[in-house]
């Protein structure tokens, strides 16, 4: 029997009392005031996110891969995430995946019973051949999801980093996981509907993580995405304002360099920020990790 009473995500709000008598306005009111409050329990819990973050930086291999498994909404979050790291910052689709209880089918149409299968969670995870390198981050709200909890106890058997992000105080995934996040975030306007706030909380760190880890890895400089990939006219037009912006250069010196780098962003700016050919600043960046911020930075110190 799963006792729902103690779980703050089935709480009832008393912003709640009397919605269906409101107007729109009031409905729409009360559901923001309600948003609100989530950026200030994602901020009570920065320790918690920043230690997860430690270890992943610290533990980063070239082949370390970071895997989010969730069930329903928590499920499609990690999806959402990890789907867009390859455009914003040119990495592979096999960096950052998302797992969601009940496979692609559930993405579009609910599994409702594909959450309590522990046994399935182990199962997705060797079907990927997870290793101790990689990083699992379990996505509950409850923080009891049965296919969640299994994923994560086969990746503390494998050695792997383990964190997750729960809605619930001291719950089970918390127990299990050895970097957990709690946001509580107060019970839903409309009871138990974890897609409002609690998804809101999810995501919102979801987006932390990823950003902060791209941004380690060298894929952001002066906050512009460095490792943007030249696929289509935008996309080269955004290439040249990036070369502009962070080197202080003209649009046609810029439109140059991205020529001559061989429309390698992180190639022009060096060229242009440190001088040298394409054939330096390549070899500069490999020696860097293609870090182009650990490059300029140190080099600008040095002189």
């Amino acid at each position: 029997m799963i006792d729902l009473s103690k779980l703050s995500t089935e709480e009832n709000n008393p912003n709640s009392k009397d919605i269906e008598l409101q107007d729109n306005i009031e409905i729409l009111r009360r559901i923001n005031e309600e948003d609100k409050k989530v950026a200030y329990s994602v901020e009570e819990k920065l320790t918690q996110i920043a230690k997860l973050m430690d270890v992943i930086v610290s533990e980063y291999k070239q082949n370390t891969r970071i895997i989010y498994m969730g069930a329903g909404t928590s499920g499609r979050l990690g999806i959402l995430d990890a789907s867009e790291c390859p455009p914003t910052y040119g990495v592979s689709s096999e960096m950052v995946q998302g797992l969601i209880a009940g496979g692609n089918d559930a993405i579009f149409k609910a599994q409702e019973n594909a959450e309590d299968d522990r046994e399935q969670g182990k199962k997705d995870l060797i079907n990927i051949n997870l290793t101790k390198d990689d990083v699992v981050i379990g996505l509950a709200a409850s923080g009891r999801t049965p296919y969640v909890l299994g994923g994560i106890e086969y990746a503390n058997s494998l050695g792997a980093v383990t964190g997750s992000i729960t809605c619930a105080k001291n719950s089970e995934l918390s127990s299990v996981s050895k970097y957990p996040i709690e946001i509580i975030v107060g019970p839903e306007i409309v009871t138990g509907s974890t897609r409002m706030k609690a998804g809101t909380a999810q995501k919102m760190v979801l987006n932390m993580i990823s950003t902060t880890l791209m941004i380690k890895l060298g894929k952001v400089f002066s906050g512009y995405m460095v490792d943007v990939k030249t696929s289509n006219s935008k996309l080269v037009e955004r290439a040249k304002r990036i070369i502009m912006k962070t080197t202080g250069s003209g649009y046609e010196d810029a439109e140059k360099a991205l020529i001559n780098s061989g429309n390698n962003v992180k190639v022009a700016i060096a060229m242009i920020l440190l001088k040298m050919n394409r054939e330096t600043a390549e070899m500069k960046l490999v020696k860097y990790g293609n870090n182009v911020a650990g490059l300029i930075h140190e080099y600008i110190d040095k002189t």
